[in-house]
């Protein structure tokens, strides 16, 4: 397993910077964004079509004994304006034939949340099956907006060789391990999750359990932690919509990895992934707003180098 980070939290820093950094770190794969929610710092889009900068791209990484664990390029596809959603799946086909030429396997992106009906202007995330109208939105939304986006992306990335990694995020179609798998089922085996458990803690969802439940549909994990406030709790629920940086009043906010559990939890983590085929990058997400990017980058390698499990096991006598 290789310990990895999502470099827009660097993103005013040049790449050679950012690489730099990252070897005293002890920090092995970069996942670079590519447009979208995430920006293109330092990954850019041009060189598809740009042979002699492509080649030095990957020569600067590849100097600084890097690897790179994926391209992202999160965004709406399936965003009822149709502008936002054809720049999004712009986006996301030319990041997954830039992945093609760059060798990177995993492309990360949303699965995306239509509205709620033709001519909607805005997303409609349905989180409840009453009253009877939202189970026809989400009806309409899977059958008419999701399916043939998804069956047409998802072929379009196994041509290629790429396998697309859904991030299971609220106000998308895909938010938890039934949608991932619902998702999945529609659109073939080249369509998985990128894992984080950060977004399994607020839900509810008991993240190591889950791991059980998507088994190799895990193509990327986030290593971002999450610490849930009992006392806001009662008073929040955990469909909170107040902004992040108002930590003292919401019912659970992001944190660096080891704030918000322990160590016990982040062994019991990594070795159920193992367990169950995962054996890649850790891809470090800085959102902990109590903390500054290379504050919580920083301490969330240390405390991560001792975490993860960098060797496969030899064959033993008890095997």
């Amino acid at each position: 397993m290789k310990l990895g980070t999502f470099t827009p939290l660097l993103s005013q820093m040049p790449l050679e910077g950012v690489l730099r950094m990252l070897n005293k770190l002890q920090i092995d794969s970069v996942e670079l964004g590519t447009g979208g929610f995430p920006g293109d710092a330092h990954c850019k889009l041009s060189m598809l079509e740009d042979g002699p900068a492509r080649e030095r791209f990957q020569r600067t990484v590849a100097e600084h004994g890097v690897t790179i664990s994926a391209l992202s390029c999160h965004g709406n596809p399936l965003h009822p304006d149709k502008a936002i959603a054809q720049q999004a799946r712009e986006t996301s086909r030319k990041t997954i034939l830039l992945a093609e030429k760059l060798g990177v396997p995993v492309v990360v992106d949303f699965s995306g949340c239509p509205g709620d009906a033709p001519g909607a202007k805005a997303p409609n995330w349905v989180t409840c099956p009453w009253p009877p109208q939202f189970l026809e939105v989400l009806d309409w939304q899977w059958k008419e907006v999701v399916t043939p986006y998804w069956v047409e992306h998802g072929a379009f990335a196994a041509e290629h060789g790429v396998k697309i990694a859904i991030e299971m995020h609220p106000g998308f179609v895909v938010y938890s391990p039934e949608t991932m798998l619902r998702l999945r089922s529609i659109a073939g085996p080249s369509v998985g999750c990128n894992y984080d458990p950060s977004h399994m803690f607020w839900q509810g969802i008991d993240p190591i359990a889950a791991i059980r439940v998507l088994g190799d549909a895990i193509f990327h994990v986030h290593a971002k932690d999450t610490q849930l406030y009992p006392a806001n709790l009662p008073r929040t629920g955990v469909l909170d919509t107040k902004p992040y940086t108002d930590e003292r009043n919401r019912g659970w906010i992001f944190r660096t990895c080891g704030f918000g559990h322990g160590a016990e939890w982040w062994k019991e983590f990594v070795s159920t992934l193992r367990m169950f085929g995962y054996d890649n990058v850790l891809s470090i997400e800085h959102e902990d707003s109590l903390m500054s990017p290379e504050e919580g980058l920083t301490k969330a390698a240390q405390f991560l180098n001792e975490i993860i499990i960098r060797e496969k096991p030899a064959t033993a006598w008890w095997v």
